[in-house]
């Protein structure tokens, strides 16, 4: 089943562009089939803040679970965005995808963000070892899982994030990444550009709200093959559960539950993926 579902992954970054939603939890991973969507990515930030933390202190085997839980929530392929591996050194990479593989997952990806202040990126080599021994790791499973290679310089407010990012994410794809990311990139021109250094790999691009005013058409038109929400949706929920959090304990009225979901359609939506 799960090589089943890695070969359906698979076949999606070949041609055209899709749209890869990320559920935060089990609820939200059975609608977002319900729509029609034809795979699904697990969100770290949009976990973390269902758990009240920040994104990135939700310790792995905790991560590990809920990856699980969204894998067996639906049918279909799941890309779990792993953050960094969960480790420094390419065998402890190794060693976590494996991990990560075993909860039946059909992609993940990796970043070079190292989550320190005085070097946020992995050195070049070490970035790119860490991508290597994460091929290995799916090579030697024989399932085929689709691998991510993550470049975070945009978002780590790189001083020269498309220059960084097109050297690094070539040099991903010659590690054996299947797939190229840099979150945070918005400007079509440089949008097109990694699109055309990295090909004929596929490109994924982030659309949140730094760049919510691109569409899927406009980003096929640029020959990004895979589009990712991130934490998008769960901020999109976050924020209208403050608005209306807010405007109860500030204004004590009600108004903005008017626009709540119907509790009588996601009863029927649940009973019949139970």
């Amino acid at each position: 089943m799960q090589t089943s579902a890695a070969a359906k992954f698979r076949a999606l970054h070949e041609s055209g562009c899709f749209v890869l939603p990320n559920p935060w939890d089990i609820g939200t991973a059975k609608y977002l089939e319900r729509l029609g969507f034809k795979a699904l990515a697990t969100t770290s930030a949009g976990f973390a803040f269902s758990r009240g933390k920040p994104d990135g202190a939700v310790p792995r085997d905790e991560m590990l679970a809920h990856i699980r839980d969204i894998v067996q929530a639906t049918s279909l392929p799941v890309n779990a965005d792993f953050m960094a591996g969960y480790a420094d050194d390419p065998e402890d990479v190794a060693a976590n995808v494996r991990l990560c593989l075993a909860t039946g997952v059909a992609g993940l990806s990796i970043e070079d963000s190292t989550g320190r202040t005085d070097a946020p990126l992995y050195e070049k080599k070490l970035a790119i070892e860490r991508i290597r021994a994460a091929r290995a790791a799916i090579d030697s499973s024989e399932i085929g899982v689709v691998l991510t290679g993550r470049c975070e310089a945009w978002l780590l407010r790189h001083p020269d994030p498309l220059r960084t990012a097109l050297d690094r994410l070539t040099a991903y794809a010659e590690a054996g990444a299947d797939c190229l990311y840099a979150p945070g990139v918005s400007n079509p021109d440089e949008i097109a550009q990694i699109v055309r250094t990295v090909a004929p790999k596929p490109v994924n691009v982030l659309v949140s709200g730094f760049n919510h005013q691109l569409t899927v058409s406009e980003l096929a038109d640029l020959g990004v093959r895979r589009i990712s929400a991130g934490s998008g949706l769960a901020l999109a929920a976050w924020g209208a559960f403050l608005r209306a959090a807010q405007d109860i304990k500030t204004n004590g009225t009600f108004n903005l539950l008017a626009d709540s979901a119907p509790s009588a359609d996601l009863n029927e939506l649940f009973r019949e993926k139970s």
